[in-house]
């Protein structure tokens, strides 16, 4: 638990600081201060159960069926942002003969960053288009090593349905976003799981995307394994997939993804991210940061408004062997307009990192102290809770009802297994946080649920939504399946590899009390599920 002494820079007025002061009754993602992690969203992937204390099936159950959806794992920068921006902030200090000793360090360790995104992928088998957005080496093995205890877990399963690939053959679907780092990850997965067990390899099948879309306009052909209504369901667009036709079942989710879309330009969110910047303890934390890297003087120019910084300019790099150059330009949309953005755009390269370890190997710490990175991560959690998390109480649904989609896969798949289709072993779905995340709350996991009326503001105190619980990088949900000899199936899940109830309503569908297997038909009928 950490300390609720608060550095005396931010004892004040702060609107948000009462938050961070600080993850007492936080629930499911608390950490000591001797992890020193504080990235949110961002936080590298560990199975967060030892798999040896998961509970057996009761006495007479078999597996028969297993499922996931996983985000993609550790990145990098998505884009040339934060670190163009930031490096303009250094090279302007550099100019003035505004850095202190450990600010003459940051400029070079940006460097080494946006190298790094540059060339990200470069060289590495199974990714086809090196540069920002691409998983890391870290990424790869994230979701390298998932497979493998989706495996071990689940040996006695793929074994089963191996052996019988010749007679009754069992499909291994897969699906992603068709997003690239998506795409990758599902595709270092299956690479791993063949590794393990070759013979599963004629299983593995990528189903049509779905067609023909837009309707009314030229299809967009897709690529098989490409599924974007179901895990790209918060950016659907008239271009590729608008759904006109009211019969047509997709309907529903393309205009659940319009409402999203709109959401994200509501005023009352823009006023809440607004309010989370413009606070106070931010401009405070944002002020211990920069003031430990630049002069009182410099810093001082863009608490005034005098220096503002944004991602411009032009930059080109080689990879080593000089094969592979790249040239990018900023789009001037990421800017550093204050002390609190200042301090915001430092931590995302703090968050990001860790992710980098392998193609960077820089410390990022040095440059946030764990007082301001605590801060910072609570800004980034109140942003993300109000932007796709559970969000204000008087807009309902609106950030996770596009998710059903994807509950209704979940069950349509176990529907087919009750109604004795064994023709899938395995369905692997291979997505974003900004499906995770809505689909956590659309399951209504405990901690993951709570919103906030509009008078008040998400804090650390009186809301226990966490990123790095919710969506850490290779976040994934998954449920096994089992059958009695009478047909009766119990469905466990696993989220983050940790066994976890469905939602509270759900508790009479225990199989027993106290365990995670749920009787399957009392599990939807709660959900209010109907088999399709």
């Amino acid at each position: 638990m950490l300390p609720r002494k608060l550095n005396a820079t931010f004892v004040g007025t702060g609107l948000m600081w009462g938050a961070i002061a600080l993850l007492a009754g936080c629930g499911e993602s608390d950490k000591s201060d001797v992890a020193h992690t504080y990235y949110q969203t961002k936080t590298p992937y560990a199975p967060q159960q030892d798999a040896a204390t998961y509970e057996a099936p009761p006495s007479g159950f078999v597996p028969v069926y297993t499922e996931l959806v996983a985000r993609h794992g550790s990145r990098g920068l998505s884009s040339l942002k934060y670190d163009l921006a930031v490096y303009n902030m250094w090279k302007k200090a550099e100019e003035d003969g505004a850095l202190t000793p450990l600010g003459a360090q940051l400029g070079p360790d940006v460097l080494k960053i946006i190298k790094a995104n540059f060339l990200l992928g470069y060289g590495v088998s199974g990714i086809s288009t090196p540069g920002y957005g691409n998983e890391t080496q870290l990424g790869i093995t994230e979701h390298t090593q998932l497979a493998q205890r989706l495996l071990s877990r689940q040996s006695a399963l793929f074994q089963a349905a191996a052996s019988a690939a010749g007679s009754a053959p069992r499909q291994i679907v897969v699906v992603t976003s068709g997003v690239d780092r998506a795409v990758d990850s599902g595709a270092f997965f299956v690479k791993s799981l063949l590794a393990g067990q070759s013979a599963l390899t004629p299983l593995v099948t990528y189903p049509p995307a779905p067609s023909p879309y837009p309707e009314g306009g030229k299809a967009v052909a897709q690529p098989a394994g490409t599924n974007r209504f179901l895990l790209y369901f918060h950016k659907l667009v008239a271009k590729t997939d608008a759904v006109t036709n009211t019969a047509n079942p997709l309907y529903t989710t393309y205009q659940d993804s319009q409402a999203f879309q709109k959401w994200l330009t509501d005023p009352d969110l823009a006023a809440k991210q607004a309010a989370i910047q413009a606070d106070t303890a931010a401009q405070a934390a944002g002020r211990a940061v920069l003031e430990r890297l630049f002069t009182k003087a410099f810093v001082d120019k863009i608490a005034a408004g005098t220096y503002s910084f944004a991602n411009t300019g032009s930059m080109t790099f080689a990879s080593d062997d000089g094969k592979f150059t790249s040239t990018l330009t900023g789009d001037g949309k990421t800017g550093i307009t204050d002390l609190a953005s200042g301090g915001s755009l430092i931590y995302e390269l703090y968050a990001i990192a860790p992710a980098m370890k392998a193609e960077a190997a820089v410390d990022f710490t040095v440059y946030m102290p764990q007082e301001q990175a605590r801060y910072f991560a609570y800004m980034q959690d109140a942003s993300d809770f109000y932007k796709m998390g559970p969000s204000i109480q008087e807009k309902g649904d609106v950030t996770w009802r596009m998710a059903q989609i994807l509950e209704d896969d979940f069950f349509n798949e176990v529907d087919a297994i009750a109604r004795g289709d064994l023709s899938h072993v395995a369905k692997l779905r291979f997505a974003h946080a900004e499906i995770v995340v809505p689909f956590a709350s659309r399951m209504g996991l405990k901690n993951v649920l709570q919103q906030q009326p509009l008078a008040t503001m998400y804090s650390y105190d009186n809301n226990p939504w966490r990123g790095d619980y919710v969506s850490p990088m290779a976040a994934n949900m998954q449920w096994d399946v089992v059958r009695d000899g009478r047909g009766t199936l119990l469905v466990k899940m696993l989220y983050n590899e940790k066994e976890t109830d469905f939602k509270a309503a759900c508790d009479g569908a225990r199989y027993a009390a106290g365990s995670h297997y749920y009787d399957y038909g009392k599990l939807k009928a709660c959900y209010g599920h109907n088999a399709s």
